[in-house]
Order: C-alpha cells, then structure tokens, then sequence
C-alpha cells in the first residue's frame, strides 16, 4: 500500500448532502443572494459576539462534564477498586474452533475439518492480518486509537449529551471489553464500568494486542466470530490474502451482521463497503488511486457460481466445510474426549466443551488416501449387494496406527451417530479361529502345518453330533492336514485341536493376548471359541488390531487414531500418543500364521479376494444362521476387518460362493494399492518351507509319492514319513546333510563375495 506523500486532503461534503452538489461557503465581502420577499427565517439568527459566548459556554460544559465524569470514576476506582481484564487469559478462556488435521504424503498436516460450537473462531496474531485489515478498522471504528488511553472523552461527552447512554462514544478497546465480557446493558452504571475497564486494559496492554483481541472477537455474521473464519467464510481465503477491497467489505459487516452480509445481502455490503472506503480516503489513509482500484475490484464471495466453478475440484475444502464429519473423525473426538476425561479428570460435559470450544488442534493418525478410497466404496450403495444392509470397516497399519474408518453404508447423514466399525459388536464366524484355536496350537507346539486331525464331529449336544461344518456337513471323517482344515474353514477340526489345546488357555489368548475387549466369562465356553458364537460379539477395530500381530511378528499394538492434541497455539501439548505394544505370539509362530493365512488366499475361500501383486493374508467369517458376513486380510502395508449384515440381525441373502464382505475388502485395497511398490512380509527367518507327505503330515521322504509343501517352525519340524517304504531314519540324515550342504554353499560363496568386495576396496584406495 502506499503511504508516500498525498495530494490536498478531499473536502468532506457536509452530512445530509450525499449526492448534492457541495457548494462553498460564503466568503467575506462576497455579495450575498438577495431573500425573496414575503420568505420567512427558517432558523433564529444570532449576532457574532452571542455566537462566540453560546460556544464558549457549550464549550465550557462538555469540559465540565467530562471533568465530572473523571472525577467520579476515581471515586469509583478509589471505592471499589480498579476493574481489571486479564487478556491473556479471556484470550484461552474464548471460545474457539479446533481444527483437526492428517498428514499427506510428505508427512505435512493438512485441515481435515473443523469442531465448533455456535461460535466459530480461530485466533490470528496482528502480524496474519494484512496491513490494510487493521487500517482500515482503525478508521472507520475509531480515528483516535493510537492517541487516546482507551476512552475518546470528548467522543463519549457528545454522545451522552446527544443520546444519553443509549449510543455512540466507544472506542475500539471499549467495543473490545463489550464483546469479552458480553456486558451489553444500556445504563450509566455499566458505561462507567466500561471506561473503567478500558483505562485498565490500556494500561496494561500495548494497542496492537488490543487491536488483535479486537479482530479476533467481533462478530461478523454466519456464526464467524473474527476477521480469520469471515475470510474463509466470505472469500473461501485466509486472513493474510485479503486486499483493501475485501477487508473492507469484511469489517463492514460488524455494524448489522445480517443487514451487511455479503452472502445474503451483497448489495448492502457493497454500499458499506464504499462507506468505509470513503473514509479511508478522507482520513489519507489511502490514495484516489488505491480507492478507485478498490471500488472497481470485483467481490468474489463462496456463494457465486464464480467461486463453485473455481473451486468444484477442491474436494479438500468442501470436505473442510460440511458439517457432516468421517467416521473416523467421530471416532478421534470420542476418544479425545474419554482421554481428556482421564487424564485431567474432567466430567463429560468439560471434556466435550473442551474438544468443541477449546479451539484445540487434533493431530490424527489417518491417512487421508485410505479414508478417502474407503468411503468412495462404502458410501456408494451400488457396492452394496443387498437393499437397507449395513457394513463396517476399520483399516490399520501393523504397529497400531489407525488409517481408516467407516462406521456405515450409504452417505453419512449425521455426526457421532452409531459408528459400526468401533461400536457394533456382531458374531465373528470363522474368523474367530485363526485366534483362538490355531495361533495358540502354533504357539505351544501342539499341532503345525500338516499335523492330521479328523474331519469329524467329537462332542454331541442334545444328542446330535457337534459341531457340524457349513451346510450341516458332518464332515467326511478323514484325516486332514492343518491347513486343508484352516483353508476350508472346517468347524470338526477345531473343535477337536480344543480338547488338546483347552478352554482355558485359548481363552487366555483371546484376552491376554490378542486384547478382544467385548467378551464376558461364558465366552470360555466350546461354542463360542470354535464357532465364534460369543456372549455379545466382536467389533472390528478389535478384530484388525488382533490379526496384526499375525503380520508384524507376534506383536499386539494397542489401536490409536491420534498423535497429539495442543493448544490453539501449538505451544502446550495435551494429550500424546505412546505407541503400546506387548508380545501375543513368538515371532516363528507368527510367521508360521502369517504362511498359512496366505495360503488362504492361493486356492481356499479367500482366492477371490486376494490384492494383485502383493501377498495377502485372509479369513472369511460367516455365523451359522447367515445373519453376519466377516472377511478380516490385508497385505504388507496394511491389516483390515470387514463386517456386512443388517443392524436388526437377520438372514442375508447373497449367492453362496460369495462373501460380500471380501467383494468389500477386494474394491477398497485394490484402490489403496493402485501406486504402492511391491513389499513382502517381514519374517524372523525362524521359519522354514519343507515338503511333506500328504497322507502321514511327516516330512516327505524320497519315497512319499504325494507331498505338498508347507511353513514349519525352525523348533517344531515333524519327523520324516517311514509310512510309505523310506528308512526314516537315512532320510532324515539325508535331509539334514542336503540341507547342511545348500548352507555350506552359502557361506562359501558369501566368503567370497565379501573377499572380493575386500580386494576391490583395496584396490580403488591405491593411487598410481
């Protein structure tokens, strides 16, 4: 803006006159024009020396009212003490809007949206503002500010004696103390107490802080409270983008909020606009050219179909500013609210205030990507495959971290309503059995890969056979690998390995180990640790957090949607994530999980669902009666659970090689992995692939004529087949020197890939 040198100062047209042709006042010996007889005095006229006694007497008693009123405020002060506003602390204590935000790519945050009560604010210091915003409130508010010591006496003497205290006189600080301490009663006591706040005030604090907590407490219509959320609101900009033109169609709104807003009434806007403008111009704050530029500049407000078509792309800030939030938003505001229950001790409703006024930054663990790719699935019902059903989601990473959320199918239609994914508790199925029978089996070395169990019922309840397979199969009574059995998610089976593994302990493991937080004490029961049939159910938050550890080594990391939550500043830190973890399983036992779930997804009941190009873990879920519908998988990058079914359970009728929920699965990972590079699962190396006999589950010896292969624990390898004509024994030794040898050769050649590496060092460290 320029501030160099102005041409003469415009002459003000006298009020009353907008429009009319200013004429000069009449000069000394200049002819006057002559009265039309029979025209009568409009007005008494007075002589010269009675005018300059009246003005000298009007003079007088303004001076004496305003020395009266000195006076009796330090009566005032004297009596009652001298009222005093802490600004530090009414600026913490306003209420303010918290921005929640997730980080991009590049590990940048980025506004996710926006929490707010009724009062939407977020505080900008001075230095955010433009230099024309704080210009322009100085003029047109108050002329004086940077004179006076917070009371414009002569301003707030004619204003009593033209309106009484009806009206008029404020300066900015005592406009500043209206809007801090809502006081806003139209008596003489109050505007004392005014002035007496604001000598205080000024005091105490310099004029930019009390300019700032001015702009930042005005209201400015559309539940904006601040010159920084007017401007997005307005102009879709921040604070710090806005020109002369803006700023000053901004701060005309205070005046009349619903009269001057732009988006209801731009044309009021416009001609308050150029009031100020005008004054601006008047006082030299600006040049005619920077006021005539101003006046000509075209407002572009969020409502015009100017701003919709620039802006139809920007899918970041539309999200920013519906006032319909994620689920996974939903599910971040409840925990910051129980965490902030917790920690400090507040009741729900502080806690709540707190997170919706307390103008806090929430700092989540989503990724925007995922959630994005999620809801883009679950909220097109076409994806669905049954009218009125419902879905739930929950997306993690293998150390705890939470990347996406969806509570629900169709559009959400509302904030912090029932949130599926972390709330609805819904029976597992199947996919219960990875957990409670064959990690713990696994992990205690009491079966492996290939270990033979009868395909059969072993229990009878009411005199029938139980358990019984999908489809009322009894089984075939044969004996099946481990994994035959786990790939085709055989009910006899498991419920046979139970009786070796016991109640009791694989119980354990569901608690203790893989933390499900919804089970009840009659959970340590045969039905629902074979057959998922728990007491309540299961959510799926609690089933990806548990199938991670089948994919990270053995790891059980508590779940967590947040990093940090700080005040609006960012310089106080309230609440902070500590990434938890504890050992669920060792990790060759883990690994050898990891080996069979994949195997799943390369001829069992998954093989549909599995992720193109990546290796993918899986198990489908589906209770007895068809009423819920699970598939829990993932890849290196991420580990998820899926549920589908209706919120009244009932029969879901779909074809019956289909699993909707792996359709589910299937749709949202192959969109989350459409640019990730190619990544394996991490092992422990305790793990190793071996060939086994088909028909005894041993090792294969050259002898077995049907062997298959499959992934043992270094610790728990089964012995070799002498079933089917080997010695055993010279087939075991012979494994073992093969084996010897492949490693013999490996050390060998790294010795020589290392020595040579030594001598081409050596070499290329010599110089000639």
């Amino acid at each position: 803006m320029n501030h160099g040198p102005r041409n003469s100062k415009p002459v003000k047209k006298p009020s009353g006159q907008a429009g009319a042709a200013y004429k000069s006042p009449v000069r000394k010996g200049q002819a006057t024009r002559a009265r039309k007889p029979g025209s009568k005095k409009t007005r008494r006229e007075f002589s010269t020396p009675v005018k300059v006694l009246l003005g000298a007497l009007g003079t007088v008693a303004l001076t004496c009212l305003i020395v009266g009123m000195t006076v009796l405020i330090y009566m005032i002060v004297f009596t009652h003490g001298d009222p005093a506003i802490d600004l530090d602390e009414y600026k913490a204590n306003q209420n303010q809007t918290t921005i929640v935000y997730a980080y991009d790519k590049n590990q940048q945050p980025v506004e996710v949206t926006r929490l707010h009560g009724t009062e939407n604010r977020i505080w900008a210091s001075l230095g955010q503002m433009p230099e024309e915003m704080k210009q322009s409130a100085i003029a047109i508010e108050d002329k004086r500010f940077e004179k006076h010591n917070g009371v414009d006496w002569f301003r707030t003497a004619s204003a009593i004696v033209k309106h009484g205290m009806s009206q008029g006189g404020s300066t900015i600080t005592q406009q500043l103390i209206k809007n801090l301490t809502g006081d806003k009663d139209v008596t003489i006591v109050r505007k004392f107490r005014e002035i007496l706040y604001a000598l205080n005030l000024e005091r105490n604090y310099s004029k930019d802080e009390i300019l700032e907590a001015y702009l930042n407490t005005i209201y400015l219509g559309e539940g904006c409270y601040g010159v920084k959320t007017a401007a997005e609101k307005y102009f879709g900009k921040d604070v710090s983008e806005l020109n002369l033109a803006e700023c000053t169609a901004l701060l005309g709104i205070t005046q009349y909020p619903y009269k001057y807003d732009p988006l209801v009434n731009p044309e009021e806007n416009k001609k308050r606009q150029k009031y100020g403008l005008d004054v601006l111009l008047e006082e030299g704050t600006i040049s005619q050219e920077e006021y005539n530029e101003a006046i000509a500049y075209s407002l572009v407000f969020t409502n015009s179909k100017e701003y919709k078509a620039a802006h139809k792309d920007d899918k970041e800030a539309a999200k920013s500013e519906s006032k319909i939030q994620s689920y996974y938003v939903d599910y971040v505001v409840d925990q910051v609210i129980d965490d902030l229950m917790e920690q400090y001790g507040l009741t729900e409703q502080q806690a709540t205030q707190k997170v919706y006024y307390g103008g806090l930054k929430i700092y989540t663990a989503m990724d925007p990507d995922v959630q994005s790719s999620m809801e883009s699935v679950f909220y097109n019902r076409n994806n669905m495959m049954n009218t009125g059903i419902q879905a739930a989601m929950t997306v993690m990473d293998y150390k705890g971290r939470i990347v996406g959320i969806v509570g629900g199918a169709g559009e959400k239609t509302q904030n912090r309503g029932l949130n599926r994914a972390v709330s609805s508790k819904r029976q597992p199925g199947s996919s219960i059995k990875p957990l409670s029978i064959y990690a713990p089996a696994i992990e205690n070395n009491l079966y492996n890969w290939s270990s033979m169990i009868q395909d059969s019922a072993s229990r009878y309840v009411e005199g029938k056979p139980w358990p019984v397979n999908y489809g009322d199969d009894p089984g075939d009574g044969l004996l099946h690998p481990l994994q035959f059995a786990l790939m085709h998610s055989l009910n006899t089976v498991p419920a046979r390995m139970l009786e070796k593994i016991t109640i009791k302990t694989s119980f354990d493991f569901l608690e203790n180990h893989f933390h499900l937080s919804t089970l009840e004490k009659a959970d340590a029961d045969w039905a629902p640790l074979v057959t998922g049939a728990f007491t309540q159910g299961v959510t799926t938050l609690d089933m990806a957090a548990a199938y991670a550890a089948f994919g990270n080594g053995g790891a059980y990391y508590e779940p967590y949607c947040y990093y940090k939550v700080t005040n609006s500043a960012g310089t106080e830190t309230l609440l902070q994530t500590s990434v938890k973890s504890e050992k669920a399983l060792s990790p060759d036992s883990a690994d050898a999980m990891c080996e069979l779930l994949q195997a799943n997804t390369w001829y069992g009941t998954t093989k549909a669902a599995a992720v193109s190009g990546f290796q993918t873990i899986a198990k489908t879920g589906t209770t007895t009666d068809q009423k819920d519908r699970w598939f829990v998988g993932g890849t290196p990058y991420y580990i998820s659970a899926t549920w589908y079914g209706y919120d009244i359970p009932k029969f879901i009728k779909v074809p019956e090689s289909v699993n909707p929920s792996a359709r589910l699965f299937k749709k949202v990972f192959d969109k989350i992995h459409q640019n990730l590079p190619a990544k394996e699962f991490e092992k422990s190396g305790l793990t190793v692939e071996k060939e086994y006999c088909t028909k005894t589950g041993l090792l294969a010896s050259p002898s077995c004529t049907s062997k298959a292969k499959g992934w043992y624990k270094v610790t728990d390898t089964p012995a070799v087949c002498t079933s089917c004509g080997g010695s055993g024994l010279l087939d075991h030794i012979a494994n073992n020197v093969s084996d010897a040898i492949g490693q013999a050769g490996d050390a060998v050649s790294n010795a020589f890939n290392q020595a040579g590496q030594a001598i081409e060092n050596a070499l290329n460290g010599i110089t000639p």
